[in-house]
C-alpha cells in the first residue's frame, strides 16, 4: 500500500514539474517576445506620436513640455504600449497552447478561435474611440475652456496619458461580445437570462455613454448607441451559440 502512494506521489510530482517545465519554457518565449516587440515600439513611437498629434480629426492641438523629463516620459509610455499590444495576442495564443492539452479537439478548435478575435475586437474598440468618440470629447473640452478665457496649453505628457485612459476602456468595451459568449460556452448566461438583464444592460451602457463623451445629447448617441448595439450583436452570438450547443447535446 505505501509504495503504490509512493508511485502514485511521484507521478503527481513527476506531472507537477512537467508543466512547470513547460509553462517556464512558454514564459520566456512570451519575455522574448515582448522584449522585440519593445524594439519595435521604441523605433515607431516618434511615428505613432507625429501621426496622433495631427490625424485627430480636425483638431489642431500644441503639445507643451512642462518637465525635461515629459519627452521621454511619453517617447517610452507609447514603446510600452506598443509592445503590450503586438505581445497580448502572443500571450494568449501560449496561454491556450499550454491548456492545449487537457481539451478535447473540438474544445481546442473552437477556443483557438478567441485568440485572433479578441485581438481583433480591442483594435476596434480603440479605433472607434479613436476616430468618433474622442474628437467629440476633445473639441468639447476646447470650447468649454475658450468660453471661461483660458490660454489652450496642453502638457504632452497630461494629453497623452489622458487619450490612454480614454482608449482603453473602448477597447475593453468592444470584447463584449467574446465575454458573452464564453459566459455561454460556460453556462452562466443564457438567453433567458439575457432577456431578464437587457432592460438593465441599455441603463449600463447608457450610464456609460454619458460618463465618457461630452454632455451634450448629439454626443450621446454617438457613443451610447453603437454601444447598445454591439450588446444586441453580442446577444444574438450569444443566444445562437446556446441554441446550436442545445442542438448538439440532443443528438
Amino acid at each position: 500500500m505505501s509504495k503504490t502512494m509512493g508511485k502514485a506521489a511521484e507521478a503527481i510530482d513527476s506531472d507537477l514539474i512537467s508543466h512547470l517545465t513547460e509553462l517556464r519554457k512558454r514564459l520566456i518565449y512570451v519575455a522574448g517576445w515582448f522584449i522585440a516587440s519593445l524594439c519595435a515600439g521604441l523605433y515607431v513611437a516618434p511615428r505613432i506620436l507625429t501621426f496622433v498629434k495631427g490625424h485627430l480629426g480636425s483638431i489642431e492641438v500644441e503639445w507643451s513640455v512642462f518637465a525635461l523629463s515629459d519627452g521621454i516620459a511619453v517617447y517610452m509610455k507609447c514603446a510600452l504600449l506598443v509592445g503590450i499590444i503586438l505581445t497580448l495576442p502572443f500571450l494568449m495564443y501560449h496561454l491556450w497552447a499550454f491548456a492545449r492539452p487537457g481539451m478535447t479537439e473540438n474544445e481546442a478548435k473552437s477556443t483557438l478561435v478567441y485568440v485572433p478575435t479578441s485581438s481583433l475586437l480591442f483594435v476596434c474598440g480603440v479605433m472607434f474611440g479613436y476616430t468618433v468618440a474622442l474628437p467629440m470629447m476633445i473639441k468639447f473640452m476646447i470650447k468649454l475652456n475658450q468660453s471661461m478665457g483660458a490660454n489652450e496649453v496642453y502638457g504632452i505628457q497630461h494629453y497623452m496619458s489622458f487619450l490612454i485612459s480614454f482608449l482603453l476602456p473602448m477597447g475593453i468595451a468592444f470584447e463584449m461580445p467574446l465575454v458573452m459568449t464564453f459566459l455561454t460556452r460556460i453556462g452562466m448566461l443564457t438567453p433567458d437570462k439575457l432577456k431578464q438583464v437587457r432592460k438593465y444592460a441599455y441603463v449600463g451602457l447608457a450610464i456609460v455613454g454619458t460618463l465618457i463623451s461630452p454632455p451634450d445629447f448629439v454626443s450621446h448617441l454617438s457613443v451610447t448607441l453603437p454601444l447598445i448595439v454591439l450588446f444586441e450583436i453580442s446577444a444574438f452570438i450569444s443566444t445562437r451559440y446556446y441554441r446550436r450547443k442545445l442542438a448538439m447535446q440532443t443528438i
